[in-house]
């Protein structure tokens, strides 16, 4: 599959898109199209086969219209993931509401939300998005956790940074987690069965005497469920800006 990445077609062209849409005509009949409509059938087929499976006459199956008539909305498939890519990160719900509550607080819906998305739309984790493309959602959402990091002391560096260091670590877990189910259902192998398969090997290995530590351990040492497991995980990573953040609101002025 040909390399997939953000900004690859005419950026300021989705980008006039993200933020004013398609001008319709005053009048006439209503188009049997819309652009929500074309993003939102992309967006469903990239859920259902895949991020290769993004094609403009996919696309245009799927809405049961001619290939051409996606043309008039959006300029070609690179556009339309741009447009996908913005879609997806549409904040749920009002963000106003949690205008109370504390960084922390703020932080984990981040992350909250964040890994929904990923397993939501798998297909995320196939999309190089190190250059990502400034939609009104996606901006949103920057927004929002800025917010959650306003007042705390912290630089513009560092709130930059402690927003990409949840992030890193919530797409991290994300991703094992979707290519762990990818992994047992395009096999056909349960993990039960993927790791009773390797149980004479690991005899043999025990026999070594070699590996104390890793055969000590716990019979439920890996017996924690994926939500549970992405929770410590970031519970642990806002332990660590926690320390930076209270360094901060313990600096005088006189400390620079």
């Amino acid at each position: 599959m040909e390399p997939v990445h953000s900004g690859r077609g005419d950026i300021s062209r989705s980008l006039e898109l993200m933020w004013h849409g398609r001008e319709t005509a005053a009048r006439g009949p209503r188009p049997a199209l819309t652009l929500d409509r074309i993003v939102t059938a992309a967006v469903a087929l990239a859920d259902r086969e895949g991020i290769g499976a993004l094609s403009m006459r996919n696309v245009a199956a799927e809405l049961g219209v001619g290939t051409m008539s996606l043309y008039r909305y959006v300029p070609g498939k690179a556009e339309l993931l741009d447009l996908m890519l913005d879609h997806v990160n549409a904040p749920d719900g009002d963000p106003d509401e949690h205008r109370d509550k504390d960084w922390r607080a703020i932080l984990t819906l981040v992350a909250e939300g964040t890994y929904r998305l990923y397993l939501d739309h798998p297909w995320l984790l196939q999309v190089n998005q190190s250059r990502p493309l400034l939609g009104p959602n996606a901006l949103l959402g920057f927004e929002f956790a800025l917010r959650g990091l306003a007042d705390l002391g912290l630089t513009g560096q560092e709130k930059v940074q402690v927003i990409m260091t949840v992030d890193s670590y919530v797409t991290g877990i994300a991703r094992y987690h979707v290519l762990r189910e990818q992994a047992s259902r395009d096999s056909g192998v349960s993990d039960e069965e993927f790791w009773a398969q390797q149980g004479p090997l690991m005899v043999t290995a025990y026999n070594t005497g070699r590996y104390t530590e890793v055969f000590g351990l716990a019979e439920d040492s890996f017996a924690m469920g994926a939500e549970e497991s992405m929770r410590f995980g970031l519970d642990r990573v806002l332990d660590g800006c926690a320390a930076l953040i209270g360094g901060r609101a313990r600096r005088t002025p006189a400390d620079g």
